[in-house]
């Protein structure tokens, strides 16, 4: 199977023909969660991406593997605070054991997700299910020359590694100028070199998640899990590896170390990475005030909100943004985004109501030949959205009965426009209780019969406060051929 998505290639700097594998299979790698916090709005923009490149793969015919990791053994997260135990850490401070902490959290993290519409992975690994595979991949990597044990520790030998490799190649970092901009560190005195880190740590006597292991007990280092369960359920080389933009140094560029430390080549033909999060123009930050945690944005219950949005209009802001651009988020861009959701899906429900005519005055596969172009163009869903956006253009069109579309092409057109709208970019309608969606309707069709008995009498002012009290509620009612019909603003 071949499709010409042309996907944008860290390693090379260049765009290229993307053919995953000759079989119709695709591996694709995500870096999930650390469980000892709630997820805020940067990782969630992430995850949204690749829930949007997988529906795309299986959308074009593509047997996708997508695993997605957990990383619940509490151990470091920066180069800057090896040894630390976060979920122990956090486990103290919340009185629970630390195991509790890693479900709590992953079902936050779950949960969240489902509200925004991401469909699960094909497998989701913990970093503590893995210890044995963590521990295999650093004896490998320990006989082959680039790693070395230190009182317990084992660290990847980086001075080895770039006698053979090139060290730096996917976030062009040069590892002489990270020398004259690294400060000393504390507790690095076993390293060899600045720039090694830890593959295997000992674990001090108070450290609560340790494993027994040939160099002591201790913990694995953060590149590792990813390296040992990416090439478990994916092998040694597979398609995609995507994560935060935050990830490609050091995380990304450890995990193809070790990956070639340990079987000889690079894990991944391509590495895709989501841009980050601004507010208001300034990065996102804690210290700053301005991270948002997801159910925080739809209550509207930060101070820097004005109101909550819905999780579909989140989703609709956030694919109007290619997934490789900063994204600035503020109050006026979230409301512009929540008027076009509700445009866009007023469209696509009213669809329903279009019917046949005996000519096609548009071409279905003009737009479909457009839509496809968008996405296999790296993914760009803000072009897409622009060619269906054109497709709402032609509903409303045809709603008026300017446009037209006959029995075979509607079908036609209808089925298109489902697939990008809902399989592909995730979208979902707002509400989906049809029992509310029924009823409303109900309702409506009573205002509307009182509205056209107000004009058989001539009532104009009734007939008039009925439509201006409707559109000030976000309701807009419309005269066609066929009779009177309304619709969500």
């Amino acid at each position: 199977m071949e499709h010409p998505l042309n996907v944008y290639n860290n390693l090379t700097r260049s765009k290229e023909r993307f053919v995953p594998i000759q079989s119709p299979f695709v591996g694709m790698y995500v870096c999930g969660p650390t469980v000892y916090n709630y997820m805020h709005l940067g990782n969630l923009r992430t995850f949204i991406t690749f829930d949007m490149v997988y529906r795309y793969l299986v959308h074009l015919g593509y047997k996708v593997r997508y695993v997605r990791n957990i990383t619940d053994v509490g151990h470091i997260t920066t180069e800057f605070d090896e040894g630390v135990d976060r979920i122990g850490a956090q486990a103290k401070l919340e009185q629970l054991e630390p195991m509790e902490i890693v479900q709590k959290y992953t079902n936050n993290f779950h949960d969240v997700l489902n509200q925004f519409n991401c469909i699960p992975p094909s497998i989701e690994p913990t970093a503590t299910g893995h210890i044995i595979e963590q521990i295999e991949m650093v004896k490998q990597i320990l006989e082959n020359g680039f790693a070395y044990e230190a009182d317990g520790s084992v660290y990847f030998d980086v001075r080895a590694y770039m006698q053979k490799h090139k060290y730096g190649a996917l976030s062009g970092r040069n590892v002489d100028e990270l020398f004259e901009n690294t400060r000393e560190l504390d507790g690095q005195d076993e390293k060899r070199f600045f720039a090694d880190f830890a593959l295997w740590k000992k674990a001090s006597p108070e450290h609560i998640m340790k494993w027994p292991s040939p160099w002591g007990e201790g913990f694995p280092g953060w590149h590792l899990e990813c390296s040992a369960m990416s090439t478990k359920y994916l092998g040694e080389e597979f398609d995609i590896h995507g994560g935060g933009m935050d990830l490609k140094f050091p995380h990304h560029e450890s995990e193809i170390a070790q990956n070639t430390a340990c079987c000889g080549h690079g894990p991944v033909r391509y590495w895709l990475h989501g841009n980050m999060l601004t507010v208001n123009g300034e990065k996102m930050s804690k210290s700053k005030g301005n991270s948002f945690l997801p159910l925080e944005l739809i209550a509207g219950s930060h101070p820097l909100l004005d109101q909550g949005y819905s999780e579909m209009t989140v989703r609709f802001f956030m694919m109007q943004s290619h997934y490789a651009s900063t994204l600035d988020f503020s109050n006026d861009a979230l409301k512009a985004a929540e008027k076009g959701y509700k445009r866009f899906m007023t469209a696509i429900d009213a669809l329903e109501k279009v019917k046949a005519g005996t000519a096609s005055t548009f071409s279905v596969d003009d737009l479909r030949r457009d839509c496809y172009a968008a996405m296999n163009d790296d993914f760009n869903t803000p072009i897409l959205i622009a060619g269906l956006f054109e497709c709402v253009k032609q509903i409303n069109l045809m709603l008026e009965g300017k446009a037209a579309l006959t029995d075979a092409d509607l079908s036609d057109f209808k089925s298109m426009v489902h697939a990008f709208v809902f399989d592909v970019l995730g979208f979902r309608r707002e509400n989906e209780s049809a029992g509310n969606t029924k009823a409303l309707d109900a309702a409506m069709q009573l205002v509307i019969e009182m509205r056209r008995k107000a004009r058989e009498n001539k009532d104009w002012t009734t007939s008039d406060t009925i439509r201006d009290q409707l559109k000030a509620a976000g309701i807009v009612i419309k005269d066609t051929k066929e009779g009177v019909d309304w619709m969500l603003e």
